[in-house]
């Protein structure tokens, strides 16, 4: 058994190795995330606690044992009338009658025949109602999902942004190099170099408090998913699905089907209850009262027998029953036709969303390409003294400018499929 679970915990620690060397997936995030959360443990207790609630209601065709003990003393007891004593006694029989304590302990035993459905109605409410409470508590580990979406994708724009600043200082420490060079040949003033070389500083702080940033939010997605994230891996695009699964629905119909359950054992109540019976005592008096009156002694008794019972105290409720869960169902589906609206509107704005960052990803990408241009340009004409420093700064930071809007637009858009997948799925 040691070494079995030896071996599951160094292949778990092989796993988490190797996803910690390629990257974390959203997906990987996702269902870490939802393992980890405490909630994740109540479906277990909701199963367990079902699954004892079905075994009592099973029990319910057990034969139902009673025992009693009992001792009573009574005003008056049967007795043979007065003016017969005197003709007994002549016959030799003293009828001395029934004495006023009386005691009995005994067993009653009764089973169950047929119940009208009342025990398999209230398995199947018992069922539906566990569905419903594991329904509620998947609705609620269900938002898990959006904080790691929120975490994961702003990881993955701190990245952009990480790796952009590099970029950024590369260009800078090039500039920057050609500058010290065209210093020493005199072609270029001290003035310029410093300027160039204080803005590679300035992006290096930038990197600093982005990484600082990075940390952060690194720190609160690990705690989150409870495994340790440090390469957030750029998702796909996804395709989303116009079917509507999420777990609020399924929760409604579960509730309305629970309905359905309570309405069935309406009528269960309303069926007879056949059952067969057994009862025994010992104690005084017993079912022979005669012999009881003459010898005043305790004996056993029993008797069998079957028992149909029928309780029509259920209609006095019945109409107000029905009525109840008549409005649990329209509820219920007031509930769907919420939600449902409700995510239509989601829908709707994330879709346009979308299709708004498609549309400034394309001008983003001209914009780029202008900058970049413009860049070089600047670049080539500083190299011939025609262009101040300044300028080529100013050329410098737009370009990179451009490049972390068409990081952001990009970041934001995915975030937006991932959303709106969210919200159907």
């Amino acid at each position: 058994m040691s070494m079995t679970i030896l071996r599951m915990a160094v292949g778990v620690a092989v796993f988490t190795s190797a996803m910690a060397l390629r990257g974390q997936t959203l997906s990987e995030c996702q269902q870490a995330a939802q393992q980890n959360y405490p909630l994740i443990e109540r479906f277990d207790l909701i199963g367990k606690t079902t699954a004892y609630t079905l075994d009592n209601i099973q029990k319910g065709w057990l034969p139902q044992v009673s025992a009693t003990a009992q001792a009573t003393l009574q005003s008056d007891v049967a007795s043979w009338p007065d003016n017969m004593k005197p003709m007994l006694l002549q016959m030799g029989v003293d009828f001395r009658g029934l004495k006023r304590d009386q005691y009995r302990i005994g067993v009653d035993v009764s089973q169950t025949v047929y119940d009208g459905g009342s025990i398999k109605n209230q398995k199947e409410m018992a069922r539906l109602q566990g569905k419903v409470e594991a329904a509620e508590n998947e609705v609620n580990l269900y938002a898990v999902r959006k904080r790691v979406n929120e975490l994961y994708f702003s990881l993955l724009l701190i990245d952009s942004r990480i790796s952009l600043n590099k970029d950024l200082q590369e260009v800078f420490i090039a500039n920057e190099r050609k500058l010290a060079s065209m210093l020493k040949e005199g072609t270029a003033a001290e003035s310029d170099y410093n300027s160039v070389k204080a803005e590679r500083l300035n992006v290096e702080q930038q990197t600093t408090n982005l990484t600082a940033q990075r940390n952060t939010l690194k720190m609160l997605l690990s705690a989150l998913c409870g495994i340790e994230v440090e390469k957030p891996i750029m998702p796909d695009e996804t395709d989303i699905s116009d079917r509507n699964n999420r777990p609020e629905l399924r929760l409604i119909d579960t509730q309305l089907m629970l309905a359905d359950a309570k309405e069935k054992m309406l009528d269960s109540q309303l069926l007879p209850r056949l059952s067969v019976f057994a009862s025994g005592f010992y104690g005084y008096p017993g079912y022979n009262m005669f012999d009881d009156m003459m010898n005043r002694r305790w004996s056993l008794n029993g008797m069998i027998g079957t028992r149909l019972t029928w309780n029509i105290g259920a209609l006095y409720t019945r109409k107000n029953d029905k009525a109840k869960i008549r409005l649990q169902r329209e509820e219920a589906e007031n509930l769907r036709s919420v939600f449902l609206f409700n995510n239509n509107i989601d829908r709707l704005q994330q879709s346009e969303n979308i299709k708004r960052y498609k549309t400034l990803m394309e001008s983003d990408m001209e914009i780029i390409n202008l900058r970049s241009s413009v860049r070089k340009a600047a670049e080539s004409k500083l190299s011939h003294g025609i262009i101040d420093v300044n300028d080529l700064v100013k050329e410098i930071n737009n370009e990179n400018a451009a490049r972390l809007q068409l990081s952001i637009h990009k970041i934001e858009m995915l975030k937006e499929m991932y959303d709106l997948n969210f919200t159907t799925n």
